[in-house]
C-alpha cells in the first residue's frame, strides 16, 4: 500500500503563534540568510514551486496557506511517498501578510527540509556543460541563471562560497522551481576550484572583457567536450584571480555601443550558444 503524508490541519488566527516561527519576516534577507541554513530549511513559495519541490523528493516540515488552497495541496500530497505527519497551518490572507511581511497571493508557503549538498565529484559526473556563478549576490539573478540553465541544457551549476543562496525564497521563485531539477553544489575554495574542474576534464571559460578574450563565436566553432562557463558578480564581474586561473577568456560580441549584459542574460546567451546537441 502506498504511503501518503497525513496533513494535520491547524487553523491559525494569531500571527504571533510560536509554531509559525519558520515563516516570520520572510522579506528580511539578512535575517533569513542566517536563519534558514542554520535551521536546515528553505521556503518554497507558490503551489507550482512546492509541487516541483515535492517531485524532486524534497520534504515539507510544515505548510502555511489560505483556506482556498487546501484542496490543491491535498492533491499534490497524493504523489508523495512518505507517511510523515505534516502540520498544515491555515489562515486568512490578512493573517498571512502579518506573519510573512508581504501579501501572499501565490497559493502556499512551505517550510521545506533543506537537502544536504552533494559532493562536487557527484555533480560533475557525466556532466558536459557546467555553469559557475561567482559571488552573484542578487537572488533574482541566481534564480534566473538556474532557469536558463535548466532550459538550455546546462548539466550542473556550481556556486562559489559568497554566492547568494539558490534556495532562498526569491531565487527559488524566479527559477520557477528549476533549482530543484538542475544538480548544483558549492565549489570551495574558489578560484582554487578551477583546478578541480580541470582535473575532471573541463575547459574553464571566463566570461569577461579582456584584451586576450576570444569571441563566443570562436569558442563555439571548436567547442570542448566538457566546458565550464564562469560568470561573475553584478557590476565588477569576475575577479582578476579567477580570470587568470581559467583556461580561456570569452566575450559575447556586442552591438549598439553596449559592452556587457546582466549576468543572468549573459549566462543565457552563453548557455544557448554552447549547448550540446
Amino acid at each position: 500500500m502506498a504511503r501518503v503524508p497525513r496533513l494535520d490541519l491547524i487553523p491559525v488566527t494569531d500571527p504571533s503563534d510560536p509554531r509559525l516561527a519558520d515563516y516570520v519576516s520572510l522579506t528580511d534577507v539578512a535575517l533569513r540568510s542566517r536563519h534558514e541554513p542554520a535551521k536546515g530549511l528553505y521556503i518554497a513559495e507558490s503551489s507550482t514551486v512546492l509541487e516541483r519541490a515535492l517531485r524532486a523528493g524534497h520534504r515539507p516540515r510544515s505548510v502555511l496557506l489560505a483556506p482556498r488552497w487546501v484542496a490543491d495541496l491535498e492533491r499534490m500530497m497524493q504523489t508523495v511517498d512518505d507517511d510523515a505527519v505534516v502540520p498544515l497551518f491555515v489562515a486568512d490572507e490578512a493573517v498571512l501578510e502579518q506573519i510573512t511581511g508581504f501579501h501572499v497571493h501565490r497559493g502556499a508557503l512551505a517550510a521545506m527540509h533543506r537537502p544536504a549538498l552533494p559532493a562536487l565529484s557527484d555533480v560533475l559526473a557525466g556532466a558536459r556543460r557546467v555553469a559557475v556563478l561567482e559571488d552573484v549576490v542578487d537572488h533574482t539573478n541566481v534564480g534566473a541563471a538556474f532557469r536558463s540553465a535548466a532550459a538550455l541544457g546546462v548539466d550542473a551549476v556550481l556556486v562559489t562560497p559568497r554566492c547568494a543562496d539558490p534556495l532562498y525564497r526569491r531565487s527559488v521563485r524566479v527559477s520557477m522551481g528549476t533549482v530543484f531539477q538542475v544538480p548544483w553544489t558549492r565549489i570551495d575554495p574558489w578560484p582554487g576550484g578551477v583546478d578541480a574542474l580541470r582535473e575532471a576534464g573541463f575547459v574553464t571559460a571566463a566570461l569577461a572583457l579582456s584584451d586576450d578574450a576570444i569571441t563566443l563565436d570562436e569558442l563555439v566553432a571548436d567547442p570542448p567536450e566538457r566546458l565550464a562557463v564562469v560568470l561573475g558578480a553584478e557590476g565588477d564581474g569576475l575577479k582578476d584571480a579567477t580570470i587568470a586561473a581559467c583556461d580561456l577568456v570569452v566575450r559575447i560580441p556586442m552591438a549598439g555601443g553596449v559592452d556587457s549584459l546582466n549576468v543572468a542574460a549573459a549566462g543565457a546567451v552563453a548557455f544557448w550558444a554552447t549547448r550540446v546537441g
